[in-house]
């Protein structure tokens, strides 16, 4: 969902920092992260260990997280794939362990692969490092038509089953909670179905979230039904709402109400 401005200017950012020391990340086992591009904005979600992981749809965190949460870094794409191989080297020496995979490559305007190519992409450069992390699919939408969402990851799936891919990641937008939990349930299923013991949810909102019209007090209200829920989903291992930014948890420094929900829920 992210821009692809965004996202090159957020290369470039990370390729200048790769040589950055990175600290290494544990602690919490809660599976709720943050999703950010200004890493100064994460230190608002970590009050009582409330995250345990954060990612920026980039392969180096430019900067310090606060202190047990683990960095995750990703490959957003073919424009990031020059500094790949010292981001990744930089970011598993400094305690990263997972790796995800690109953003939304069904979408035409976010990694835009086929199947195939993200296949071909992601063998050559993610799978030489399954020994060293744990490897999460290349991130789909919810879409339901023909040759996206979980239908694009079926096509991957089948060209990438040598990959060592251990997670499935998927991106969710919709108008309620009951659409959510059923997209999530599909997701899980459809992980099962291949082997996969992960499901991560990189990015979710409510449409309103990111259509102009937010409003924190349905956004809480989402956020108290579907936190809970999906911490008592064994098959989801992490989450990361969308995102840790001004007008969507955060109002200046300081946690709006949809912020606090998603802490407290």
């Amino acid at each position: 969902m992210v821009s692809f401005t965004k996202l090159f200017t957020a290369g470039l950012i990370a390729t200048s920092a790769i040589a950055a020391p990175v600290q290494t990340k544990r602690a919490s086992s809660s599976k709720r992260g943050a999703a950010y591009n200004d890493i100064t904005t994460v230190s608002a979600l970590t009050s009582g260990g409330s995250i345990s992981w954060a990612y920026n749809w980039a392969g180096s965190l430019s900067g310090l997280l606060p202190q047990d949460v683990e960095y995750v870094p990703m490959l957003w794409g073919a424009n990031m794939f020059g500094g790949w191989v010292t981001a990744i080297e930089t970011a598993l020496s400094s305690g990263s362990t997972y790796i995800l995979g690109f953003n939304e490559p069904d979408m035409p305007s976010q990694a835009n692969m086929s199947p195939s190519d993200a296949a071909n992409y992601y063998n050559t450069y993610i799978t030489p490092w399954s020994g060293q992390a744990k490897l999460i699919s290349p991130a789909v939408t919810s879409s339901t038509d023909a040759g996206f969402g979980l239908d694009w990851f079926e096509s991957f799936i089948g060209s990438c089953s040598s990959c060592g891919i251990s997670g499935l990641a998927v991106h969710w937008y919709g108008d309620d909670a009951d659409n959510f939990k059923s997209f999530v349930t599909k997701a899980v299923d459809t992980a099962a179905k291949h082997n996969l013991a992960e499901v991560w949810i990189t990015e979710f909102a409510l449409n309103s979230d990111v259509n102009g019209s937010f409003d924190t007090a349905t956004t809480a209200a989402f956020l108290n039904e579907v936190i809970p829920w999906l911490d008592s989903q064994a098959g989801v291992t992490r989450y990361s709402y969308f995102m840790c930014a001004e007008n969507y948890l955060l109002s200046g420094n300081t946690l709006n109400q949809a912020g606090q929900a998603y802490v407290s829920a």
